[in-house]
Protein backbone atom coordinates (compact mmCIF):
# COMPACT_ATOMS: atom_id res chain seq x y z
CA UNK A 1 0.00 0.00 0.00
CA UNK A 2 1.54 3.20 -1.08
CA UNK A 3 1.63 6.00 1.92
CA UNK A 4 2.16 9.69 1.57
CA UNK A 5 5.58 11.00 2.01
CA UNK A 6 8.53 9.48 4.41
CA UNK A 7 7.23 6.66 6.71
CA UNK A 8 6.96 8.27 10.75
CA UNK A 9 8.29 5.43 11.53
CA UNK A 10 8.47 6.03 15.42
CA UNK A 11 6.57 8.72 18.09
CA UNK A 12 8.75 11.44 19.20
CA UNK A 13 5.90 13.25 20.96
CA UNK A 14 6.66 16.72 23.48
CA UNK A 15 4.19 15.56 25.96
CA UNK A 16 6.04 12.04 26.53
CA UNK A 17 8.76 13.59 26.33
CA UNK A 18 8.17 16.12 29.00
CA UNK A 19 6.67 12.86 30.93
CA UNK A 20 9.84 11.26 30.98
CA UNK A 21 11.76 14.34 32.09
CA UNK A 22 9.58 14.34 35.00
CA UNK A 23 10.71 12.91 38.43
CA UNK A 24 9.87 10.20 40.28
CA UNK A 25 8.63 7.61 41.28
CA UNK A 26 5.73 7.35 38.99
CA UNK A 27 2.02 6.26 39.57
CA UNK A 28 1.05 5.11 36.39
CA UNK A 29 -2.37 3.57 35.58
CA UNK A 30 -4.14 1.73 32.17
CA UNK A 31 -8.00 1.32 33.75
CA UNK A 32 -10.70 -0.76 31.62
CA UNK A 33 -13.74 1.85 30.95
CA UNK A 34 -16.07 -0.36 28.75
CA UNK A 35 -18.97 2.22 27.85
CA UNK A 36 -21.58 -0.02 26.01
CA UNK A 37 -22.16 -2.20 29.17
CA UNK A 38 -24.65 -1.49 31.82
CA UNK A 39 -23.64 0.93 34.95
CA UNK A 40 -20.43 1.73 33.63
CA UNK A 41 -19.46 4.74 35.71
CA UNK A 42 -20.14 1.96 38.71
CA UNK A 43 -18.00 -0.96 36.45
CA UNK A 44 -15.06 1.56 35.74
CA UNK A 45 -14.93 2.80 39.70
CA UNK A 46 -15.31 -0.96 40.70
CA UNK A 47 -12.49 -1.68 38.60
CA UNK A 48 -10.32 1.28 40.31
CA UNK A 49 -11.41 0.56 43.70
CA UNK A 50 -9.71 -2.77 43.12
CA UNK A 51 -6.69 -1.17 41.64
CA UNK A 52 -6.50 1.42 43.91
CA UNK A 53 -6.07 -0.57 47.02
CA UNK A 54 -3.54 -3.08 45.12
CA UNK A 55 -1.48 0.32 44.72
CA UNK A 56 -1.95 2.00 47.67
CA UNK A 57 -0.65 -1.22 49.18
CA UNK A 58 2.37 -0.93 47.02
CA UNK A 59 3.57 2.20 48.46
CA UNK A 60 1.57 4.87 46.16
CA UNK A 61 1.03 7.97 47.99
CA UNK A 62 -2.90 8.72 48.72
CA UNK A 63 -2.63 12.88 47.62
CA UNK A 64 -1.36 10.88 44.19
CA UNK A 65 -3.78 8.26 43.89
CA UNK A 66 -6.78 10.97 44.96
CA UNK A 67 -5.50 12.82 41.25
CA UNK A 68 -6.96 9.99 39.56
CA UNK A 69 -10.03 9.28 41.35
CA UNK A 70 -12.41 11.82 39.49
CA UNK A 71 -11.36 11.03 36.41
CA UNK A 72 -12.55 7.20 36.23
CA UNK A 73 -16.48 7.77 36.50
CA UNK A 74 -17.03 9.77 33.14
CA UNK A 75 -13.78 7.88 31.37
CA UNK A 76 -16.05 5.36 29.68
CA UNK A 77 -17.88 8.36 27.64
CA UNK A 78 -14.44 9.40 26.14
CA UNK A 79 -12.84 5.77 25.14
CA UNK A 80 -12.34 2.30 26.63
CA UNK A 81 -9.13 2.90 28.95
CA UNK A 82 -8.51 5.73 30.93
CA UNK A 83 -4.18 5.96 30.96
CA UNK A 84 -2.92 8.11 33.96
CA UNK A 85 0.73 9.50 34.73
CA UNK A 86 1.83 11.03 37.76
CA UNK A 87 5.60 11.91 38.86
CA UNK A 88 5.68 12.53 42.48
CA UNK A 89 7.87 14.76 41.67
CA UNK A 90 5.68 17.87 39.94
CA UNK A 91 2.16 15.77 40.84
CA UNK A 92 1.29 16.54 37.43
CA UNK A 93 -1.44 14.95 35.86
CA UNK A 94 -1.14 13.00 32.74
CA UNK A 95 -4.50 11.69 31.39
CA UNK A 96 -5.18 9.99 27.80
CA UNK A 97 -8.25 8.43 26.87
CA UNK A 98 -7.68 5.10 24.46
CA UNK A 99 -9.96 3.49 22.23
CA UNK A 100 -9.17 0.33 22.95
CA UNK A 101 -9.33 -1.46 26.52
CA UNK A 102 -6.15 -2.95 27.74
CA UNK A 103 -5.41 -6.30 27.85
CA UNK A 104 -5.44 -6.51 31.72
CA UNK A 105 -5.67 -3.64 33.88
CA UNK A 106 -2.55 -2.19 35.46
CA UNK A 107 -1.68 -0.24 38.08
CA UNK A 108 2.25 0.68 38.58
CA UNK A 109 3.96 2.74 41.79
CA UNK A 110 7.24 2.53 40.85
CA UNK A 111 11.20 4.70 39.83
CA UNK A 112 9.85 4.82 35.79
CA UNK A 113 6.87 5.80 33.77
CA UNK A 114 5.33 2.59 31.84
CA UNK A 115 5.08 4.42 28.76
CA UNK A 116 5.11 1.62 26.32
CA UNK A 117 0.72 1.06 25.86
CA UNK A 118 0.76 4.88 25.13
CA UNK A 119 3.68 4.72 22.69
CA UNK A 120 1.74 1.88 21.21
CA UNK A 121 -1.70 3.62 20.88
CA UNK A 122 0.48 6.51 19.25
CA UNK A 123 1.63 4.44 16.57
CA UNK A 124 -1.06 2.55 15.61
CA UNK A 125 -3.13 6.11 15.27
CA UNK A 126 -2.41 6.36 11.61
CA UNK A 127 -4.28 10.19 10.07
CA UNK A 128 -7.10 8.86 7.36
CA UNK A 129 -9.89 9.84 5.29
CA UNK A 130 -13.26 8.07 5.07
CA UNK A 131 -15.28 8.89 2.13
CA UNK A 132 -18.56 7.46 1.09
CA UNK A 133 -19.67 8.75 -1.99
CA UNK A 134 -22.49 8.55 -4.62
CA UNK A 135 -23.78 10.90 -7.14
CA UNK A 136 -24.87 13.69 -5.65
CA UNK A 137 -22.12 14.06 -3.13
CA UNK A 138 -20.01 12.41 -0.35
CA UNK A 139 -19.59 12.11 3.31
CA UNK A 140 -16.29 12.60 4.63
CA UNK A 141 -14.99 11.58 7.42
CA UNK A 142 -10.92 12.56 8.56
CA UNK A 143 -9.30 11.18 11.89
CA UNK A 144 -6.04 12.33 13.28
CA UNK A 145 -4.79 12.03 16.66
CA UNK A 146 -4.68 15.30 18.84
CA UNK A 147 -7.66 16.14 16.94
CA UNK A 148 -11.16 16.22 16.87
CA UNK A 149 -12.94 13.57 14.42
CA UNK A 150 -14.03 15.85 11.25
CA UNK A 151 -17.27 15.54 9.49
CA UNK A 152 -17.71 16.95 6.01
CA UNK A 153 -20.94 17.06 4.02
CA UNK A 154 -20.26 18.00 -0.36
CA UNK A 155 -23.46 18.30 -1.91
CA UNK A 156 -24.47 18.77 -5.29
CA UNK A 157 -26.92 21.38 -7.25
CA UNK A 158 -30.13 20.49 -6.57
CA UNK A 159 -31.58 20.98 -9.83
CA UNK A 160 -29.33 19.15 -11.94
CA UNK A 161 -29.84 15.51 -12.84
CA UNK A 162 -28.31 12.73 -10.86
CA UNK A 163 -29.58 9.88 -13.47
CA UNK A 164 -29.56 9.67 -16.98
CA UNK A 165 -32.93 9.98 -18.81
CA UNK A 166 -34.24 6.58 -20.12
CA UNK A 167 -33.97 6.16 -24.31
CA UNK A 168 -36.10 8.16 -25.99
CA UNK A 169 -37.61 11.31 -26.01
CA UNK A 170 -36.88 14.57 -28.03
CA UNK A 171 -34.83 15.54 -24.59
CA UNK A 172 -32.58 12.30 -24.01
CA UNK A 173 -29.70 13.62 -25.28
CA UNK A 174 -29.74 16.96 -23.59
CA UNK A 175 -30.57 15.54 -20.05
CA UNK A 176 -27.67 12.82 -20.85
CA UNK A 177 -25.33 15.63 -20.77
CA UNK A 178 -26.60 17.70 -18.01
CA UNK A 179 -26.18 14.88 -16.16
CA UNK A 180 -22.75 14.00 -17.07
CA UNK A 181 -21.97 17.37 -16.19
CA UNK A 182 -23.42 17.30 -12.67
CA UNK A 183 -21.36 13.90 -11.80
CA UNK A 184 -18.33 15.54 -13.12
CA UNK A 185 -18.76 18.89 -11.10
CA UNK A 186 -19.67 17.05 -7.68
CA UNK A 187 -16.93 14.45 -8.07
CA UNK A 188 -14.58 17.74 -8.77
CA UNK A 189 -16.03 19.18 -5.24
CA UNK A 190 -15.53 15.89 -3.72
CA UNK A 191 -12.40 15.29 -4.78
CA UNK A 192 -11.10 19.08 -3.48
CA UNK A 193 -12.71 18.41 -0.24
CA UNK A 194 -10.86 15.23 0.43
CA UNK A 195 -7.57 16.49 -0.61
CA UNK A 196 -8.07 19.63 1.75
CA UNK A 197 -8.50 17.29 4.49
CA UNK A 198 -5.60 15.19 3.49
CA UNK A 199 -3.46 18.24 3.34
CA UNK A 200 -4.76 19.19 6.84
CA UNK A 201 -4.16 16.03 9.10
CA UNK A 202 -1.14 14.60 7.07
CA UNK A 203 -3.20 11.78 6.27
CA UNK A 204 -1.51 8.69 5.15
CA UNK A 205 -4.81 6.44 3.99
CA UNK A 206 -7.75 7.33 2.20
CA UNK A 207 -10.55 5.00 2.07
CA UNK A 208 -12.98 5.36 -1.06
CA UNK A 209 -16.83 3.62 -1.03
CA UNK A 210 -19.52 4.25 -2.79
CA UNK A 211 -21.40 4.15 -6.14
CA UNK A 212 -19.21 2.47 -8.68
CA UNK A 213 -18.95 5.76 -11.18
CA UNK A 214 -18.61 8.17 -8.16
CA UNK A 215 -15.92 6.39 -7.28
CA UNK A 216 -13.82 6.45 -10.33
CA UNK A 217 -14.96 9.75 -11.16
CA UNK A 218 -13.76 11.04 -7.63
CA UNK A 219 -10.60 8.94 -7.91
CA UNK A 220 -10.06 10.48 -11.27
CA UNK A 221 -10.10 13.99 -10.13
CA UNK A 222 -7.76 13.45 -7.15
CA UNK A 223 -3.86 14.88 -7.45
CA UNK A 224 -1.83 12.21 -8.05
CA UNK A 225 0.23 12.12 -4.87
CA UNK A 226 -3.51 11.26 -2.55
CA UNK A 227 -4.70 9.20 -5.10
CA UNK A 228 -1.62 7.04 -4.23
CA UNK A 229 -3.36 6.96 -1.08
CA UNK A 230 -6.59 5.66 -2.21
CA UNK A 231 -8.03 2.25 -1.30
CA UNK A 232 -11.78 1.19 -2.95
CA UNK A 233 -13.84 -0.67 -0.45
CA UNK A 234 -17.84 -2.40 -0.83
CA UNK A 235 -20.06 -0.70 0.45
CA UNK A 236 -22.11 3.09 -0.26
CA UNK A 237 -23.12 6.05 1.21
CA UNK A 238 -26.89 4.49 1.81
CA UNK A 239 -28.15 3.69 5.37
CA UNK A 240 -27.99 0.29 4.29
CA UNK A 241 -25.95 -1.59 7.54
CA UNK A 242 -22.57 -1.34 4.79
CA UNK A 243 -21.14 1.50 7.34
CA UNK A 244 -19.52 -1.42 9.36
CA UNK A 245 -18.38 -3.42 7.21
CA UNK A 246 -16.72 -0.17 5.89
CA UNK A 247 -15.33 0.38 9.66
CA UNK A 248 -14.04 -2.78 9.47
CA UNK A 249 -12.20 -2.69 6.46
CA UNK A 250 -10.86 0.31 7.44
CA UNK A 251 -9.32 -0.91 10.72
CA UNK A 252 -7.62 -3.22 8.44
CA UNK A 253 -6.34 -1.15 6.23
CA UNK A 254 -4.63 1.53 9.12
CA UNK A 255 -3.22 -1.59 10.67
CA UNK A 256 -1.58 -2.40 7.28
CA UNK A 257 -0.29 0.99 6.84
CA UNK A 258 1.20 0.44 10.81
CA UNK A 259 2.89 -3.17 9.89
CA UNK A 260 4.35 -1.81 7.10
CA UNK A 261 6.02 1.04 8.98
CA UNK A 262 7.25 -1.31 11.44
CA UNK A 263 8.77 -3.31 8.67
CA UNK A 264 10.53 -0.43 7.01
CA UNK A 265 12.21 0.51 10.50
CA UNK A 266 13.32 -2.90 11.23
CA UNK A 267 14.74 -2.59 7.63
CA UNK A 268 16.68 0.11 8.63
CA UNK A 269 18.08 -1.27 11.50
CA UNK A 270 19.07 -4.56 9.77
CA UNK A 271 20.57 -2.72 7.16
CA UNK A 272 22.87 -0.81 9.67
CA UNK A 273 23.51 -3.97 12.01
CA UNK A 274 24.78 -5.58 9.19
CA UNK A 275 27.25 -2.22 7.82
CA UNK A 276 28.17 -2.88 11.72
CA UNK A 277 27.60 1.05 11.64
CA UNK A 278 24.75 2.94 13.09
CA UNK A 279 22.95 0.21 15.11
CA UNK A 280 23.02 -1.24 18.75
CA UNK A 281 21.65 -4.85 19.37
CA UNK A 282 20.28 -6.30 22.46
CA UNK A 283 19.98 -4.40 26.14
CA UNK A 284 23.71 -3.82 26.52
CA UNK A 285 24.58 -1.83 23.43
CA UNK A 286 21.32 -0.24 23.88
CA UNK A 287 22.13 1.19 27.18
CA UNK A 288 25.50 2.46 26.06
CA UNK A 289 23.98 4.15 23.77
CA UNK A 290 21.42 5.66 25.50
CA UNK A 291 23.79 6.93 28.03
CA UNK A 292 25.96 8.59 25.37
CA UNK A 293 22.38 10.06 24.21
CA UNK A 294 23.36 8.39 20.55
CA UNK A 295 19.80 6.72 19.67
CA UNK A 296 17.51 8.01 16.96
CA UNK A 297 15.19 5.25 17.16
CA UNK A 298 14.57 2.53 20.10
CA UNK A 299 13.69 -0.50 19.44
CA UNK A 300 11.29 -2.18 21.92
CA UNK A 301 8.46 -4.54 22.91
CA UNK A 302 5.32 -3.46 24.11
CA UNK A 303 5.84 -5.62 27.09
CA UNK A 304 4.79 -4.16 30.31
CA UNK A 305 5.00 -6.92 32.57
CA UNK A 306 8.54 -7.90 32.10
CA UNK A 307 10.92 -8.92 35.02
CA UNK A 308 14.58 -7.84 34.41
CA UNK A 309 14.82 -4.91 35.35
CA UNK A 310 17.77 -1.75 35.19
CA UNK A 311 19.06 0.40 37.66
CA UNK A 312 18.51 4.50 36.90
CA UNK A 313 17.65 7.37 38.99
CA UNK A 314 14.58 8.63 40.12
CA UNK A 315 15.29 12.10 38.61
CA UNK A 316 16.42 11.73 35.32
CA UNK A 317 15.95 9.66 32.44
CA UNK A 318 19.78 8.77 32.41
CA UNK A 319 22.42 7.32 33.05
CA UNK A 320 21.28 3.51 33.49
CA UNK A 321 23.20 0.29 34.26
CA UNK A 322 23.43 -2.99 35.18
CA UNK A 323 25.09 -2.39 38.41
CA UNK A 324 24.44 0.71 40.96
CA UNK A 325 28.24 1.24 41.92
CA UNK A 326 28.12 2.30 38.18
CA UNK A 327 25.80 4.76 38.54
CA UNK A 328 27.17 6.41 41.73
CA UNK A 329 30.51 6.66 40.38
CA UNK A 330 28.96 9.24 37.58
CA UNK A 331 27.14 10.99 40.51
CA UNK A 332 23.84 9.20 40.91
CA UNK A 333 23.57 9.50 44.58
CA UNK A 334 20.48 7.38 45.08
CA UNK A 335 20.18 4.73 42.31
CA UNK A 336 17.03 2.82 41.58
CA UNK A 337 16.48 -0.23 39.87
CA UNK A 338 12.67 -0.34 37.70
CA UNK A 339 11.64 -2.63 34.73
CA UNK A 340 13.87 -2.91 31.71
CA UNK A 341 11.61 -1.57 29.12
CA UNK A 342 9.77 1.55 31.43
CA UNK A 343 13.79 2.75 32.04
CA UNK A 344 14.31 2.55 28.40
CA UNK A 345 11.58 3.99 26.79
CA UNK A 346 12.06 6.86 29.61
CA UNK A 347 15.74 7.01 28.13
CA UNK A 348 15.18 7.42 25.17
CA UNK A 349 12.23 9.89 25.31
CA UNK A 350 13.73 12.06 27.69
CA UNK A 351 17.38 12.01 25.40
CA UNK A 352 15.42 13.49 22.31
CA UNK A 353 14.89 9.87 20.60
CA UNK A 354 11.91 8.27 19.45
CA UNK A 355 10.30 5.06 20.09
CA UNK A 356 8.77 2.35 18.14
CA UNK A 357 7.66 -0.55 19.64
CA UNK A 358 8.15 -3.98 18.05
CA UNK A 359 7.13 -7.66 18.09
CA UNK A 360 9.81 -9.06 20.90
CA UNK A 361 10.82 -11.94 17.79
CA UNK A 362 11.90 -8.89 15.47
CA UNK A 363 15.41 -8.26 14.26
CA UNK A 364 16.92 -6.71 17.71
CA UNK A 365 18.15 -9.40 20.69
CA UNK A 366 15.48 -9.70 23.08
CA UNK A 367 13.69 -7.30 20.87
CA UNK A 368 15.46 -4.42 22.07
CA UNK A 369 18.01 -2.21 19.38
CA UNK A 370 18.43 0.66 18.36
CA UNK A 371 18.90 3.06 15.37
CA UNK A 372 21.65 5.29 15.89
CA UNK A 373 22.58 8.79 15.19
CA UNK A 374 26.30 8.42 14.91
Amino acid sequence: METRGPAPTAVADPDLAQLAQGHGPFLTVYLTTEAEVENAAQRSEQRWKTLRQTLRDDGAPEELLAKVDPLVADAHKRGECLAVVVGEGDGEVHAEYEPEPPTADVGRWGPFPALAPLVEWRQSTVPHVVVLADRTGADILAFARGRPDMVAEVKGDPDAPVHKAKPGGWSQARYQRRAENAWEQNARDVAGAVADLVERIHGRLVVLAGDVRAVTMIKDDLPGDVAELVHVVEGGRAPDGSVDEIAEQTSRLVATVVASDTRAVLEKFREERGQHDRAADGPDATITALNESRVDVLLVPGDVDSDETVWGSATQPVPLSREPDTLRSLGVDDPVAGPLNDALIRAALGTGARVRIVPKAAAPEQGIGAILRW
